[in-house]
């Protein structure tokens, strides 16, 4: 599943990314990290420090 990529990229970069960062860190479309980090914010597993950028909770 996709949101478990978006997650791994996440925790490997250590630091807040965008959602065409982390399309461009795991390989996917930023479509589909749009859609994952939807699930993941409502799983409460990632949170936004600053307007556009996003981190594992």
């Amino acid at each position: 599943m996709s949101a478990e990529k978006v997650l791994a990229a996440m925790q490997a970069a250590g630091k807040p990314m965008s959602a065409g960062q982390i399309a461009e860190a795991a390989g996917l479309d930023k479509k589909d990290v749009e859609k994952a980090m939807k699930v993941l914010k409502v799983e409460e597993k990632i949170v936004s420090p600053k307007r556009c950028y996003w981190e594992p909770k």
